[in-house]
């Protein structure tokens, strides 16, 4: 009578957040970043591709992210009046070049 089943203990919690990725704008708060997300949307009515962007405050809770980096985040509960998104992962660790960048735009 052995099932082959998984109980939900056994498995990983499968969570159907939204993620996005976007560039750190700023890492000087502690266990907080600045996360721009860009993403583009159509016109409802002349079909044109606009492009938006939308500044985040993500919890990272080991200082991981610097600024420069690409980043993953996830919707998660409110953990204070900004934040309700968290750190995934760094996706990519910022060069020179695009810290200079993310300084300038």
């Amino acid at each position: 009578m052995e099932n082959a089943q998984t109980t939900p203990q056994t498995q990983e919690r499968e969570t159907h957040h939204p993620r996005r990725v976007g560039l750190v704008t700023s890492a000087s708060g502690n266990k907080t970043i600045r996360v721009l997300v860009e993403s583009q949307v159509q016109h409802p009515m002349y079909g044109k591709y606009l492009l938006r962007r939308t500044k985040l405050a993500a919890h990272d809770p080991e200082n991981a992210a610097q600024k420069g980096d690409t980043v993953e985040i996830t919707s998660c509960r409110r953990i204070s009046k900004m934040k309700s998104w968290r750190l995934v992962r760094v996706v990519k660790k910022a060069t020179i070049s695009s810290q200079a960048k993310a300084e300038r735009g």
